[in-house]
């Protein structure tokens, strides 16, 4: 009992001193209590920080991603690229080398490339699957004669203008589609300018394809090229393009709604003209400056859509309205164009007003002949060591016209002073690396430079024969002093204005001449002074097969063909009709050939068979078209018996040629 109530009071007193010191008790747990507060916060904070700061990096990446993802569901086609295809039509290789290069730069984006001809390519199964595969799709593609596209490319343009004007495909039939178009031409031929690459354009806006950037036109004809070659005109485009990759990449915006009619951006062509500040407005202007005028091209279509929407059901009574708006569209269109046209003439004018003329050959130009042994004179001419001048420096045997006109080979200068053509013949042995052309639009040299430097050249050519075994002595010796020089080694040397000058400077210098023309320019044959010898390529004796043959530039070739051979037959000099038969072209056309010889009148004809000069995407000859030597022979012999005051005079075997004499020519004996 003691000891339990010791206990109680022990108990007792310590709940009595408990309860009197209360207060501080109070005070120590409420400060326990505080500072364990203040330690949790500030080690809940510093973890919450530290976890932020860990997470934060892979949450932004995330929401990053949704932001692009979201993006990319909402307006995949504008802002994602998933890798670019490289479309191709080309007949002589150019646009499969734009290709492969532009190929070459994608890559170094890091972006998937794939380079397709237009020949191994279905459209009809595939070119759909591009709306959605975000994809950019490039078109390089190549005019071809009269305004045809490339062989390869021929079914890839039939299937898509049909479809443009199907009304079972829609409208819609290639939305979300994105593409760009350059288009490789030569404006020489006016009527067919770049037409497949604006068709192309045309007809994917009609079938709702999006252009990521302007058309762009590159120009063979070095004369009107806006970059002085066909080269320069792609690598400015390309600069352009990849620059338009990289932004779409970065999911940059287009540069305008997409809405403006008729594919033209007039926002951005009135913030050029209001301000030069700025930038995006003024590149756009200037993008579509020179283009605009083809820049869409269903006038028809977006001027219905204007008037009362594509779709919309037209009510009779509303169709006068309907038209008169069209009509009126077109007649603003046609002032338009006319304006165009206008400031085009103007800035065309003045160009040639200030006399600014860009040389004939280009750079490029320029390292393709000098790799194929031109030497260069000037700006538009140049010289070249024939085959036969080798052979007859070492004692053997010289061309055809040692043969048939005693003209000592290895004292023959072959040259040209215009290396510009106005045909693009099939078998053209330089295989069209020469510039083309109407009329002389480019820098001009002066005749007695041209002849100096040829005479230079060909000496110098010469010399590297000095010590070569076989060459004899004497007539190394001899070919220093070149005696006769023929002008037919490319292009056209009557279309040099100074022609005239040039000639009479070589006979200054006792040095004959040969000219050859593609009989395209009966006033300058007309003009021309007499020459040693004149020739005219007759290449075929029918519109169609002269077409077909020597792809001539001038619309009126046919006309021009027999004018000058009409002003050769004027001609009070020695002249020759050159015959270069193309089997299975124009062997089969003899009483045709027979009344050209009548009237020109020639007092030679050279009948030559075709010289195949190796495989050219420019030419698709093969030896299959070459005629053996006894078919030339058996051509001249039918020819002659149909033109009865002309005979067979002198045959060159080796050349695989024949010569036709008037028998006026024929000497005593």
């Amino acid at each position: 009992l003691d000891v339990s109530m010791d206990a109680w009071n022990f108990f007792f007193t310590c709940l009595v001193s408990l309860w009197l010191h209360r207060l501080y008790i109070y005070s120590v747990v409420g400060f326990g209590i505080s500072i364990w507060i203040v330690v949790q916060f500030f080690n809940t904070k510093t973890k919450k920080k530290g976890e932020k700061s860990d997470v934060k990096p892979a949450a932004s990446e995330g929401a990053e991603n949704k932001l692009v993802n979201g993006y990319a569901t909402l307006q995949a086609r504008e802002v994602y690229v998933a890798g670019v295809k490289i479309f191709y039509g080309s007949q002589t290789g150019t646009a499969k080398k734009f290709a492969t290069g532009l190929a070459e730069a994608v890559i170094s984006l890091n972006l998937p490339v794939e380079v397709i001809s237009m020949g191994d390519y279905d459209p009809d199964d595939c070119l759909a699957e591009e709306t959605t595969s975000r994809n950019i799709c490039v078109f390089l593609v190549a005019t071809y004669t009269d305004g045809q596209p490339t062989e390869s490319a021929a079914w890839f343009c039939k299937w898509l203008g049909e479809a443009a004007n199907d009304f079972r495909f829609g409208r819609t039939y290639l939305k979300g589609l994105r593409y760009a178009v350059f288009g490789l031409g030569n404006s020489v031929y006016v009527d067919h300018y770049n037409t497949v690459g604006r068709n192309i354009d045309r007809w994917l806006w009609m079938l709702s394809a999006s252009r990521i950037m302007t058309r762009a036109e590159g120009d063979c004809n070095v004369a009107q090229s806006k970059h002085g070659s066909i080269e320069a005109d792609f690598e400015a485009w390309k600069a352009k393009f990849l620059s338009r990759l990289q932004a779409l990449c970065r999911g940059e915006k287009k540069p305008c709604s997409g809405k403006c009619k008729k594919g033209k951006c007039k926002s951005s062509r009135k913030q050029s003209k209001e301000s030069s500040d700025h930038e995006h407005g003024a590149s756009e202007h200037e993008n579509t400056e020179a283009e605009e005028l083809f820049e869409t091209s269903s006038e028809e279509d977006a001027d219905a859509e204007g008037a009362g929407g594509t779709n919309a059901v037209v009510d009779v009574e509303d169709l006068g309205n309907i038209m008169s708006y069209m009509k009126k569209a077109k007649r603003e269109r046609e002032l338009e164009e006319e304006a165009v046209g206008t400031s085009l003439t103007r800035e065309n004018t003045g160009r040639k007003e200030e006399g600014e003329k860009r040389e004939m050959i280009t750079p490029a130009l320029r390292e393709a002949l000098t790799k194929q042994g031109y030497k260069l004179i000037g700006s538009h001419s140049g010289v070249k060591l024939c085959r036969w001048t080798k052979s007859m420096l070492r004692g053997r045997g010289g061309c055809y016209k040692h043969t048939f006109y005693g003209i000592e080979s290895h004292r023959c200068m072959e040259a040209t002073p215009s290396l510009a053509c106005a045909n693009k013949c099939v078998f053209c042995w330089r295989h069209h690396t020469n510039p083309v052309g109407t009329e002389w639009r480019w820098k001009m040299d002066q005749p007695e430079m041209i002849l100096q430097e040829a005479i230079e050249n060909h000496q110098n050519m010469i010399k590297q024969f000095k010590g070569v075994s076989g060459v004899k002595a004497d007539r190394f010796e001899e070919a220093m002093t070149a005696k006769h020089c023929a002008l037919s080694l490319v292009g056209e040397p009557i279309m040099y204005p100074e022609i005239n000058r040039f000639v009479k400077l070589l006979h200054q210098h006792s040095i004959s001449s040969f000219l050859v023309t593609n009989a395209q320019f009966p006033d300058e044959i007309r003009n021309l002074e007499p020459v040693t010898q004149l020739y005219v390529s007759v290449d075929a004796s029918t519109k169609e097969s002269l077409k077909r043959i020597d792809r001539p530039l001038f619309k009126d070739f046919w006309q021009r063909f027999l004018d000058s051979l009409k002003a050769l037959s004027e001609k009070q000099q020695r002249t020759v009709y050159r015959l270069t038969l193309v089997k299975a072209w124009n062997v089969d056309e003899l009483k045709a050939y027979a009344d050209l010889i009548s009237l020109g009148k020639p007092d030679f004809i050279e009948v030559k068979g075709v010289t195949y000069c190796g495989e050219s995407s420019a030419s698709n000859l093969t030896m299959a078209n070459v005629p053996w030597h006894e078919e030339v022979v058996r051509f001249v012999q039918e020819l002659a018996d149909l033109v009865p005051d002309y005979e067979i005079a002198c045959e060159h075997e080796h050349s695989n040629c024949l010569l036709i004499a008037h028998k006026k020519v024929r000497l005593p004996g």
